[in-house]
Protein backbone atom coordinates (compact mmCIF):
# COMPACT_ATOMS: atom_id res chain seq x y z
CA UNK A 1 0.00 0.00 0.00
CA UNK A 2 1.39 3.73 -0.70
CA UNK A 3 1.95 5.82 1.92
CA UNK A 4 -1.05 7.95 2.27
CA UNK A 5 -1.54 11.45 3.85
CA UNK A 6 -4.76 10.34 5.48
CA UNK A 7 -7.87 12.27 4.99
CA UNK A 8 -9.41 13.43 8.76
CA UNK A 9 -8.32 16.98 8.84
CA UNK A 10 -4.38 17.83 8.36
CA UNK A 11 -2.10 15.06 7.08
CA UNK A 12 0.03 13.64 9.45
CA UNK A 13 3.41 14.47 8.61
CA UNK A 14 4.86 11.15 10.24
CA UNK A 15 3.47 8.98 7.18
CA UNK A 16 5.63 10.07 4.49
CA UNK A 17 9.38 10.92 5.52
CA UNK A 18 11.72 12.98 3.50
CA UNK A 19 12.86 11.85 0.60
CA UNK A 20 15.55 9.20 1.18
CA UNK A 21 15.09 7.22 -1.65
CA UNK A 22 13.82 9.12 -5.19
CA UNK A 23 12.09 6.51 -7.11
CA UNK A 24 10.29 5.23 -3.96
CA UNK A 25 8.95 8.49 -2.91
CA UNK A 26 7.19 8.94 -6.06
CA UNK A 27 5.93 5.99 -5.77
CA UNK A 28 4.47 6.07 -2.20
CA UNK A 29 3.85 9.57 -2.19
CA UNK A 30 -0.30 10.73 -2.10
CA UNK A 31 -2.24 13.94 -0.64
CA UNK A 32 -5.55 12.81 0.02
CA UNK A 33 -7.04 16.08 0.62
CA UNK A 34 -9.91 15.45 3.03
CA UNK A 35 -13.15 16.93 1.34
CA UNK A 36 -13.23 19.91 4.66
CA UNK A 37 -9.95 21.59 5.01
CA UNK A 38 -9.20 24.92 6.26
CA UNK A 39 -5.00 25.12 6.71
CA UNK A 40 -5.19 27.73 9.43
CA UNK A 41 -7.36 25.61 11.16
CA UNK A 42 -5.84 22.21 10.36
CA UNK A 43 -2.29 23.12 10.35
CA UNK A 44 -1.49 26.12 12.64
CA UNK A 45 -4.33 25.38 15.10
CA UNK A 46 -3.26 21.18 15.02
CA UNK A 47 0.33 22.97 15.94
CA UNK A 48 -0.75 25.15 18.60
CA UNK A 49 -3.07 22.18 20.19
CA UNK A 50 0.21 19.72 20.14
CA UNK A 51 3.14 21.97 20.82
CA UNK A 52 2.25 25.56 21.59
CA UNK A 53 5.54 26.99 22.64
CA UNK A 54 7.33 25.86 19.67
CA UNK A 55 9.08 28.55 17.44
CA UNK A 56 6.98 28.96 14.41
CA UNK A 57 7.94 32.70 13.22
CA UNK A 58 10.74 34.98 13.28
CA UNK A 59 10.80 38.15 12.55
CA UNK A 60 14.03 40.13 11.76
CA UNK A 61 14.68 43.86 11.08
CA UNK A 62 16.41 45.93 7.84
CA UNK A 63 19.40 44.80 9.99
CA UNK A 64 19.18 41.32 11.09
CA UNK A 65 18.32 42.47 14.99
CA UNK A 66 15.13 40.48 16.48
CA UNK A 67 11.78 42.22 15.84
CA UNK A 68 9.06 39.87 17.24
CA UNK A 69 9.68 35.59 18.05
CA UNK A 70 6.03 33.95 17.90
CA UNK A 71 5.13 30.51 18.73
CA UNK A 72 2.57 28.33 17.20
CA UNK A 73 -0.06 29.20 19.67
CA UNK A 74 0.82 33.50 18.96
CA UNK A 75 0.03 32.57 15.65
CA UNK A 76 -3.32 31.07 15.94
CA UNK A 77 -4.10 34.06 18.56
CA UNK A 78 -2.68 36.49 16.50
CA UNK A 79 -5.30 35.03 13.51
CA UNK A 80 -8.37 34.81 15.51
CA UNK A 81 -7.82 38.61 16.36
CA UNK A 82 -7.55 39.37 13.05
CA UNK A 83 -10.92 37.26 11.69
CA UNK A 84 -12.87 38.79 14.29
CA UNK A 85 -11.31 42.18 13.27
CA UNK A 86 -12.38 41.68 9.25
CA UNK A 87 -15.78 39.79 10.87
CA UNK A 88 -16.61 43.54 12.30
CA UNK A 89 -16.08 45.50 9.16
CA UNK A 90 -18.67 43.02 7.25
CA UNK A 91 -16.02 40.79 5.94
CA UNK A 92 -17.71 37.50 4.60
CA UNK A 93 -16.66 34.61 2.84
CA UNK A 94 -15.49 34.63 -0.10
CA UNK A 95 -14.83 38.37 -0.02
CA UNK A 96 -11.52 39.37 -1.42
CA UNK A 97 -8.68 41.31 0.68
CA UNK A 98 -6.30 43.15 -0.57
CA UNK A 99 -3.39 42.89 1.43
CA UNK A 100 0.18 44.94 0.69
CA UNK A 101 2.63 44.11 3.41
CA UNK A 102 6.06 44.21 4.04
CA UNK A 103 7.60 41.58 6.04
CA UNK A 104 6.65 42.26 9.27
CA UNK A 105 4.24 40.49 11.58
CA UNK A 106 1.40 42.17 10.84
CA UNK A 107 1.32 40.15 7.26
CA UNK A 108 0.97 36.86 8.57
CA UNK A 109 -1.74 37.55 10.90
CA UNK A 110 -3.97 39.80 8.22
CA UNK A 111 -3.07 37.00 5.44
CA UNK A 112 -4.21 34.12 8.21
CA UNK A 113 -7.17 35.92 9.57
CA UNK A 114 -8.37 36.32 6.06
CA UNK A 115 -8.04 32.44 5.76
CA UNK A 116 -9.61 31.77 8.98
CA UNK A 117 -12.78 33.05 7.79
CA UNK A 118 -12.90 31.79 4.37
CA UNK A 119 -12.06 35.24 3.33
CA UNK A 120 -9.97 35.68 0.53
CA UNK A 121 -6.54 37.37 0.68
CA UNK A 122 -4.78 38.32 -2.41
CA UNK A 123 -1.20 39.66 -1.61
CA UNK A 124 0.30 42.50 -3.73
CA UNK A 125 4.37 44.00 -4.32
CA UNK A 126 4.77 46.90 -1.48
CA UNK A 127 6.46 48.63 -4.50
CA UNK A 128 2.81 48.92 -6.22
CA UNK A 129 2.05 52.19 -6.89
CA UNK A 130 -1.09 53.70 -7.58
CA UNK A 131 -2.48 52.68 -10.82
CA UNK A 132 -1.18 48.99 -9.94
CA UNK A 133 -3.57 49.37 -6.56
CA UNK A 134 -6.39 50.61 -8.36
CA UNK A 135 -5.90 47.69 -11.01
CA UNK A 136 -5.85 44.99 -8.55
CA UNK A 137 -8.77 46.38 -6.13
CA UNK A 138 -11.01 46.62 -9.25
CA UNK A 139 -10.16 43.09 -10.59
CA UNK A 140 -10.25 41.57 -7.31
CA UNK A 141 -13.40 43.21 -6.39
CA UNK A 142 -11.70 43.56 -3.29
CA UNK A 143 -13.96 44.62 -0.09
CA UNK A 144 -11.27 45.98 2.47
CA UNK A 145 -7.53 46.79 2.42
CA UNK A 146 -4.98 45.97 4.75
CA UNK A 147 -1.42 47.65 3.70
CA UNK A 148 0.68 50.36 5.88
CA UNK A 149 2.11 53.93 6.62
CA UNK A 150 3.60 54.09 3.33
CA UNK A 151 1.05 51.77 0.97
CA UNK A 152 -1.56 54.30 2.51
CA UNK A 153 -0.02 57.11 0.89
CA UNK A 154 -0.08 55.29 -2.77
CA UNK A 155 -3.88 54.35 -1.91
CA UNK A 156 -6.04 55.60 -5.13
CA UNK A 157 -8.65 58.55 -3.34
CA UNK A 158 -12.14 57.31 -2.83
CA UNK A 159 -11.81 53.52 -2.63
CA UNK A 160 -12.89 50.92 0.11
CA UNK A 161 -13.76 54.37 2.44
CA UNK A 162 -14.65 52.56 5.66
CA UNK A 163 -12.92 49.70 5.19
CA UNK A 164 -9.30 50.35 5.15
CA UNK A 165 -7.01 49.07 7.81
CA UNK A 166 -3.46 50.41 8.28
CA UNK A 167 -0.54 48.78 9.91
CA UNK A 168 1.27 52.00 11.70
CA UNK A 169 3.94 50.28 13.65
CA UNK A 170 2.79 52.90 16.71
CA UNK A 171 2.40 56.67 14.72
CA UNK A 172 -1.01 57.96 13.99
CA UNK A 173 -2.97 56.64 10.57
CA UNK A 174 -3.50 58.54 7.73
CA UNK A 175 -6.53 60.26 7.66
CA UNK A 176 -9.43 57.71 6.51
CA UNK A 177 -8.00 54.83 7.58
CA UNK A 178 -8.11 53.01 10.76
CA UNK A 179 -5.20 51.79 12.99
CA UNK A 180 -4.67 47.95 12.01
CA UNK A 181 -3.80 46.88 15.64
CA UNK A 182 -6.36 49.24 16.91
CA UNK A 183 -9.03 47.25 15.12
CA UNK A 184 -7.43 43.71 16.48
CA UNK A 185 -7.42 45.15 19.95
CA UNK A 186 -11.54 45.95 19.59
CA UNK A 187 -12.58 43.04 17.93
CA UNK A 188 -13.94 41.75 20.92
CA UNK A 189 -15.03 37.98 20.79
CA UNK A 190 -17.26 37.46 18.00
CA UNK A 191 -17.84 33.79 16.95
CA UNK A 192 -15.57 31.98 14.42
CA UNK A 193 -16.55 29.50 12.47
CA UNK A 194 -15.02 26.28 13.52
CA UNK A 195 -15.14 24.19 9.92
CA UNK A 196 -15.29 27.58 7.49
CA UNK A 197 -14.22 25.66 4.29
CA UNK A 198 -14.17 22.83 1.49
CA UNK A 199 -10.92 21.83 0.46
CA UNK A 200 -12.15 23.15 -2.99
CA UNK A 201 -12.87 26.13 -1.69
CA UNK A 202 -10.80 29.76 -2.57
CA UNK A 203 -8.04 30.13 -0.53
CA UNK A 204 -6.04 32.93 -1.99
CA UNK A 205 -5.45 34.83 -5.18
CA UNK A 206 -1.77 35.99 -6.64
CA UNK A 207 -1.52 38.33 -9.41
CA UNK A 208 1.08 37.01 -12.05
CA UNK A 209 4.29 39.18 -12.74
CA UNK A 210 2.75 40.35 -15.83
CA UNK A 211 5.84 41.43 -17.91
CA UNK A 212 4.15 40.95 -21.61
CA UNK A 213 0.50 41.70 -20.74
CA UNK A 214 -1.15 43.12 -17.62
CA UNK A 215 -1.47 40.53 -14.86
CA UNK A 216 -3.63 37.61 -14.01
CA UNK A 217 -5.43 36.48 -11.29
CA UNK A 218 -4.16 32.81 -9.92
CA UNK A 219 -6.55 31.49 -7.82
CA UNK A 220 -5.61 28.76 -5.79
CA UNK A 221 -7.97 26.30 -3.52
CA UNK A 222 -7.59 25.32 0.16
CA UNK A 223 -6.12 22.54 -1.01
CA UNK A 224 -3.39 24.87 -2.30
CA UNK A 225 -1.13 24.09 1.45
CA UNK A 226 -1.12 20.72 1.55
CA UNK A 227 0.69 21.16 -2.36
CA UNK A 228 3.15 22.58 0.23
CA UNK A 229 3.91 19.99 2.19
CA UNK A 230 6.04 18.65 -1.01
CA UNK A 231 7.74 22.07 -1.45
CA UNK A 232 8.94 22.13 2.19
CA UNK A 233 9.22 18.56 2.75
CA UNK A 234 11.09 17.33 -0.36
CA UNK A 235 12.26 20.34 -2.07
CA UNK A 236 13.63 22.14 1.35
CA UNK A 237 14.16 18.85 2.76
CA UNK A 238 12.51 20.22 6.29
CA UNK A 239 12.37 18.90 9.62
CA UNK A 240 11.05 19.69 13.06
CA UNK A 241 13.05 22.47 14.47
CA UNK A 242 14.73 23.90 11.19
CA UNK A 243 14.95 27.41 10.68
CA UNK A 244 14.10 28.18 7.18
CA UNK A 245 14.61 31.59 5.48
CA UNK A 246 13.11 32.37 2.02
CA UNK A 247 14.38 35.69 0.49
CA UNK A 248 10.67 37.07 -1.09
CA UNK A 249 9.05 39.97 -1.12
CA UNK A 250 5.85 39.58 0.43
CA UNK A 251 3.33 40.04 -2.52
CA UNK A 252 4.88 37.39 -4.31
CA UNK A 253 4.18 33.61 -4.44
CA UNK A 254 7.52 32.44 -3.18
CA UNK A 255 6.58 34.07 0.01
CA UNK A 256 4.03 31.01 0.25
CA UNK A 257 6.68 28.69 -0.80
CA UNK A 258 8.84 29.29 1.53
CA UNK A 259 6.90 31.60 4.25
CA UNK A 260 3.57 29.56 4.97
CA UNK A 261 1.80 26.46 5.70
CA UNK A 262 4.65 23.85 3.75
CA UNK A 263 6.84 25.17 6.40
CA UNK A 264 4.88 24.91 9.65
CA UNK A 265 3.42 21.52 8.51
CA UNK A 266 6.83 20.32 8.79
CA UNK A 267 6.84 21.96 12.48
CA UNK A 268 9.99 24.10 10.82
CA UNK A 269 10.47 28.05 11.87
CA UNK A 270 10.11 30.70 9.21
CA UNK A 271 12.16 33.38 9.35
CA UNK A 272 11.24 36.66 7.59
CA UNK A 273 13.92 39.73 7.30
CA UNK A 274 12.77 43.22 6.27
CA UNK A 275 15.76 43.89 3.81
CA UNK A 276 16.34 46.72 1.62
CA UNK A 277 18.90 46.40 -0.78
CA UNK A 278 20.52 43.01 0.00
CA UNK A 279 24.19 43.49 1.01
CA UNK A 280 26.52 40.45 1.15
CA UNK A 281 27.62 40.37 4.43
CA UNK A 282 24.62 41.26 6.24
CA UNK A 283 22.43 38.38 4.35
CA UNK A 284 25.04 35.89 5.53
CA UNK A 285 26.02 37.37 8.62
CA UNK A 286 22.04 36.78 9.30
CA UNK A 287 22.53 33.40 8.46
CA UNK A 288 25.04 32.62 11.16
CA UNK A 289 23.76 34.80 13.79
CA UNK A 290 19.77 33.66 13.36
CA UNK A 291 21.25 29.80 13.32
CA UNK A 292 19.76 29.05 9.85
CA UNK A 293 19.54 25.82 8.75
CA UNK A 294 17.41 26.06 5.30
CA UNK A 295 18.06 28.66 3.14
CA UNK A 296 16.48 29.71 -0.24
CA UNK A 297 17.06 32.90 -2.61
CA UNK A 298 16.50 33.27 -5.96
CA UNK A 299 19.57 33.16 -8.52
CA UNK A 300 20.09 37.13 -8.34
CA UNK A 301 20.82 36.79 -4.69
CA UNK A 302 22.99 33.66 -4.70
CA UNK A 303 24.87 35.81 -8.02
CA UNK A 304 25.69 38.37 -5.61
CA UNK A 305 26.95 36.43 -2.07
CA UNK A 306 29.33 34.11 -3.82
CA UNK A 307 31.26 37.28 -4.00
CA UNK A 308 31.21 37.76 -0.47
CA UNK A 309 33.90 36.65 2.14
CA UNK A 310 32.34 33.43 3.64
CA UNK A 311 35.23 33.02 5.86
CA UNK A 312 33.97 36.17 7.86
CA UNK A 313 30.85 34.03 9.03
CA UNK A 314 30.13 30.68 10.97
CA UNK A 315 28.22 29.13 8.65
CA UNK A 316 28.07 25.63 10.26
CA UNK A 317 24.51 25.49 10.83
CA UNK A 318 23.39 25.87 7.83
CA UNK A 319 22.67 22.47 6.13
CA UNK A 320 20.21 23.22 3.12
CA UNK A 321 20.02 25.67 0.62
CA UNK A 322 17.46 25.98 -2.36
CA UNK A 323 16.87 28.35 -5.53
CA UNK A 324 14.31 29.23 -7.68
CA UNK A 325 12.87 31.74 -9.85
CA UNK A 326 14.63 30.85 -12.82
CA UNK A 327 17.48 28.29 -13.30
CA UNK A 328 21.07 29.20 -10.97
CA UNK A 329 24.16 29.06 -13.14
CA UNK A 330 26.35 25.86 -12.64
CA UNK A 331 29.68 28.12 -11.78
CA UNK A 332 27.43 30.19 -9.38
CA UNK A 333 26.47 26.60 -7.87
CA UNK A 334 30.26 25.57 -7.84
CA UNK A 335 31.18 28.43 -6.79
CA UNK A 336 28.28 28.69 -3.36
CA UNK A 337 29.80 25.37 -2.45
CA UNK A 338 33.40 25.60 -2.42
CA UNK A 339 32.61 29.01 -0.34
CA UNK A 340 29.78 27.02 2.27
CA UNK A 341 30.00 23.60 1.64
CA UNK A 342 26.57 23.16 0.85
CA UNK A 343 24.89 21.97 -2.43
CA UNK A 344 22.33 24.64 -3.83
CA UNK A 345 19.32 22.58 -5.20
CA UNK A 346 17.69 23.83 -8.35
CA UNK A 347 14.16 24.12 -8.13
CA UNK A 348 11.02 25.25 -11.10
CA UNK A 349 7.34 26.15 -10.41
CA UNK A 350 4.98 28.85 -11.50
CA UNK A 351 2.73 31.14 -9.42
CA UNK A 352 -0.04 28.78 -10.76
CA UNK A 353 1.54 25.96 -8.82
CA UNK A 354 3.96 24.86 -5.85
CA UNK A 355 7.53 23.37 -6.94
CA UNK A 356 7.06 21.04 -9.57
CA UNK A 357 10.76 19.90 -10.57
CA UNK A 358 13.68 19.85 -7.98
CA UNK A 359 16.94 18.93 -7.05
CA UNK A 360 17.17 16.57 -4.10
CA UNK A 361 19.82 15.35 -1.67
CA UNK A 362 19.07 11.41 -3.06
CA UNK A 363 19.79 11.93 -6.18
CA UNK A 364 22.94 12.88 -8.34
CA UNK A 365 22.59 16.90 -8.98
CA UNK A 366 23.73 17.66 -12.72
CA UNK A 367 24.84 21.42 -12.61
CA UNK A 368 21.94 23.18 -15.12
CA UNK A 369 19.45 20.79 -14.88
CA UNK A 370 16.03 22.02 -12.88
CA UNK A 371 16.24 17.80 -11.71
CA UNK A 372 13.17 15.72 -11.83
CA UNK A 373 9.64 16.15 -10.81
CA UNK A 374 8.51 16.55 -7.39
CA UNK A 375 6.32 13.69 -5.97
CA UNK A 376 2.52 14.10 -6.11
CA UNK A 377 3.25 15.60 -9.94
CA UNK A 378 3.32 13.75 -13.26
CA UNK A 379 5.19 15.94 -15.61
CA UNK A 380 6.13 15.53 -19.37
CA UNK A 381 8.02 17.53 -22.31
CA UNK A 382 5.05 18.26 -25.24
CA UNK A 383 5.09 19.05 -28.67
CA UNK A 384 2.58 21.38 -30.34
CA UNK A 385 0.00 18.43 -30.68
CA UNK A 386 -0.09 17.35 -27.19
CA UNK A 387 2.20 14.45 -27.67
CA UNK A 388 5.52 13.85 -25.43
CA UNK A 389 8.81 15.15 -27.23
CA UNK A 390 11.37 12.24 -27.45
CA UNK A 391 14.21 12.22 -25.29
CA UNK A 392 16.14 15.30 -25.77
CA UNK A 393 14.01 17.41 -27.64
CA UNK A 394 12.57 20.77 -26.66
CA UNK A 395 9.10 20.91 -26.02
CA UNK A 396 6.22 22.86 -23.72
CA UNK A 397 6.37 21.03 -20.23
CA UNK A 398 2.68 20.19 -19.52
CA UNK A 399 1.39 18.89 -16.11
CA UNK A 400 -1.05 16.43 -15.49
CA UNK A 401 -4.51 17.96 -14.44
CA UNK A 402 -7.06 15.13 -13.89
CA UNK A 403 -9.91 16.56 -13.24
CA UNK A 404 -10.45 13.26 -11.10
CA UNK A 405 -6.99 13.18 -9.81
CA UNK A 406 -6.43 17.15 -9.55
CA UNK A 407 -2.76 17.87 -8.01
CA UNK A 408 -3.29 19.58 -4.45
CA UNK A 409 -0.88 22.46 -5.35
CA UNK A 410 -2.38 23.27 -8.97
CA UNK A 411 -4.27 26.49 -9.27
CA UNK A 412 -7.71 26.04 -10.24
CA UNK A 413 -7.76 28.81 -13.16
CA UNK A 414 -7.07 32.69 -13.77
CA UNK A 415 -9.93 34.17 -11.82
CA UNK A 416 -12.34 35.96 -13.97
CA UNK A 417 -10.60 35.28 -17.27
CA UNK A 418 -12.02 31.58 -18.74
CA UNK A 419 -10.31 32.48 -21.98
CA UNK A 420 -6.93 31.81 -20.77
CA UNK A 421 -7.66 29.02 -18.27
CA UNK A 422 -9.55 27.24 -21.19
CA UNK A 423 -5.70 28.25 -22.85
CA UNK A 424 -3.91 26.85 -20.26
CA UNK A 425 -5.81 23.91 -19.43
CA UNK A 426 -6.82 21.71 -22.17
CA UNK A 427 -7.21 18.03 -22.50
CA UNK A 428 -6.56 16.81 -18.78
CA UNK A 429 -2.75 18.68 -18.70
CA UNK A 430 -1.53 22.13 -17.66
CA UNK A 431 0.75 23.73 -20.25
CA UNK A 432 2.89 26.33 -18.48
CA UNK A 433 4.40 28.16 -21.13
CA UNK A 434 7.93 27.11 -20.42
CA UNK A 435 10.30 25.21 -22.61
CA UNK A 436 12.47 22.18 -21.79
CA UNK A 437 14.16 18.99 -22.71
CA UNK A 438 14.15 15.69 -20.65
CA UNK A 439 17.11 13.17 -21.01
CA UNK A 440 17.42 9.88 -20.99
CA UNK A 441 17.68 9.77 -17.10
CA UNK A 442 14.68 12.00 -16.73
CA UNK A 443 16.14 15.03 -15.48
CA UNK A 444 14.78 17.74 -17.05
CA UNK A 445 16.66 21.14 -18.76
CA UNK A 446 15.27 24.38 -18.78
CA UNK A 447 15.04 26.03 -22.20
CA UNK A 448 13.53 29.67 -21.49
CA UNK A 449 10.01 30.50 -22.12
CA UNK A 450 8.15 29.89 -24.86
CA UNK A 451 8.58 33.31 -26.52
CA UNK A 452 12.50 33.50 -24.81
CA UNK A 453 13.69 30.69 -27.32
CA UNK A 454 16.13 32.24 -30.01
CA UNK A 455 15.78 31.05 -33.59
CA UNK A 456 18.78 31.63 -35.38
CA UNK A 457 19.68 30.88 -38.78
CA UNK A 458 17.26 27.66 -38.46
CA UNK A 459 19.46 26.80 -34.86
CA UNK A 460 16.50 26.73 -32.11
CA UNK A 461 19.14 28.66 -29.00
CA UNK A 462 17.96 28.78 -25.05
CA UNK A 463 19.75 32.11 -23.82
CA UNK A 464 20.22 29.93 -20.45
CA UNK A 465 23.15 27.98 -21.67
CA UNK A 466 24.29 31.54 -23.17
CA UNK A 467 23.80 33.48 -19.78
CA UNK A 468 25.76 30.50 -18.08
CA UNK A 469 28.49 30.71 -20.44
CA UNK A 470 28.81 34.48 -19.86
CA UNK A 471 28.53 34.34 -15.83
CA UNK A 472 31.44 32.07 -15.66
CA UNK A 473 33.70 34.75 -16.81
CA UNK A 474 35.17 36.29 -14.36
CA UNK A 475 34.28 39.85 -15.81
CA UNK A 476 30.97 39.37 -15.71
CA UNK A 477 28.81 39.82 -12.62
CA UNK A 478 24.62 38.84 -14.36
CA UNK A 479 23.87 38.61 -17.53
CA UNK A 480 20.37 38.23 -19.74
CA UNK A 481 20.71 37.19 -23.42
CA UNK A 482 17.91 37.51 -25.75
CA UNK A 483 16.86 37.53 -29.80
CA UNK A 484 17.10 40.74 -31.84
CA UNK A 485 15.60 40.32 -35.13
CA UNK A 486 18.05 40.23 -38.07
CA UNK A 487 17.27 39.88 -41.47
CA UNK A 488 19.40 37.25 -42.35
CA UNK A 489 19.22 34.58 -39.93
CA UNK A 490 15.79 36.10 -38.26
CA UNK A 491 17.34 36.62 -34.72
CA UNK A 492 20.88 36.96 -33.57
CA UNK A 493 22.15 36.63 -29.62
CA UNK A 494 22.27 39.42 -27.76
CA UNK A 495 23.53 40.22 -24.62
CA UNK A 496 23.14 42.41 -21.73
CA UNK A 497 25.59 42.42 -19.57
CA UNK A 498 26.43 43.14 -15.72
CA UNK A 499 30.05 44.03 -15.30
CA UNK A 500 31.82 42.71 -12.07
CA UNK A 501 33.35 45.32 -10.05
CA UNK A 502 36.65 46.45 -11.39
CA UNK A 503 35.66 45.23 -14.73
CA UNK A 504 35.24 47.42 -17.84
CA UNK A 505 33.42 47.02 -20.88
CA UNK A 506 36.05 47.66 -23.61
CA UNK A 507 35.69 46.60 -27.31
CA UNK A 508 38.75 44.23 -26.19
CA UNK A 509 36.06 42.43 -23.51
CA UNK A 510 32.96 41.76 -26.41
CA UNK A 511 35.61 39.94 -28.39
CA UNK A 512 36.93 38.03 -25.43
CA UNK A 513 33.18 37.27 -24.13
CA UNK A 514 32.17 36.17 -27.56
CA UNK A 515 35.19 33.75 -27.68
CA UNK A 516 34.56 32.31 -24.18
CA UNK A 517 30.88 31.68 -25.03
CA UNK A 518 31.88 29.96 -28.61
CA UNK A 519 34.49 27.84 -26.55
CA UNK A 520 32.32 26.94 -23.58
CA UNK A 521 28.84 26.19 -25.19
CA UNK A 522 29.18 26.32 -29.70
CA UNK A 523 30.08 28.90 -32.08
CA UNK A 524 26.27 29.26 -33.51
CA UNK A 525 25.58 30.35 -29.79
CA UNK A 526 27.79 32.74 -29.17
CA UNK A 527 26.46 36.76 -28.70
CA UNK A 528 26.92 38.54 -31.79
CA UNK A 529 25.72 41.73 -29.85
CA UNK A 530 26.55 42.79 -26.17
CA UNK A 531 25.68 45.54 -24.27
CA UNK A 532 27.17 46.63 -20.99
CA UNK A 533 24.32 47.75 -18.28
CA UNK A 534 24.41 48.85 -14.70
CA UNK A 535 21.49 46.29 -13.95
CA UNK A 536 18.88 44.11 -15.58
CA UNK A 537 14.97 44.71 -15.63
CA UNK A 538 13.56 41.79 -13.26
CA UNK A 539 9.91 41.02 -11.59
CA UNK A 540 9.39 40.87 -8.12
CA UNK A 541 9.84 37.23 -8.06
CA UNK A 542 14.14 38.22 -9.41
CA UNK A 543 13.04 36.71 -13.25
CA UNK A 544 14.99 38.50 -16.00
CA UNK A 545 12.22 40.59 -18.17
CA UNK A 546 13.55 39.43 -21.10
CA UNK A 547 10.44 41.16 -22.46
CA UNK A 548 11.45 44.75 -21.32
CA UNK A 549 15.12 43.87 -23.10
CA UNK A 550 13.61 43.07 -26.16
CA UNK A 551 11.93 46.12 -26.55
CA UNK A 552 14.81 48.32 -25.63
CA UNK A 553 16.40 46.67 -28.33
CA UNK A 554 13.47 47.31 -30.53
CA UNK A 555 13.98 51.14 -29.60
CA UNK A 556 17.74 50.70 -30.73
CA UNK A 557 18.91 50.74 -27.22
CA UNK A 558 22.71 48.43 -27.48
CA UNK A 559 21.96 48.48 -31.03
Amino acid sequence: MPSQIPTPNVPDRAAVPNLGDYAQGRAEYRVEVPPRFNPVVDIVDRWAAEDPEATALVSLGPDGAPVAEQTAADLADDSRRAARALLELGVKKGDRVFVMLPRVPAWYSAMLGAMRIGAVPSPAPNQSMTRDIAYRIDRLEAVVAITDVAGAMKFPSGLLAGRRLCWTDGSEPPAGWSDYDAALAAAGEVPLPEDPTAADDPLLVFFTSGTVSYPKMVQHRQSYALGHVGTARFWHDLRAGDRHWTISDTGWAKAAWGGMFGQWHERAAVVQVALGAPDPDLVLGIVAEHGITSFCAPPTIYRMLVHADFSAHDLSALRHCTSAGEPLNPEVIRAWREGTGVMVYDGYGQTETTVLVANYRSMEVRPGSMGKPVPGYEIEVHDPDGRPEATGVVGEIAVRADPDDWPAGLFSGYYGDEEATAAAIREGWYYTGDKAAVDADGYFWFEGRSDDVITSSAYRIGPFEVESALVEHSAVLEAAVVGKPDPERTEIVFAFVVLANGAEGTPELVAELQDHVKSTTAPYKYPRGIAFVEDLPKTISGKIRRGELRRRLQAGEGA
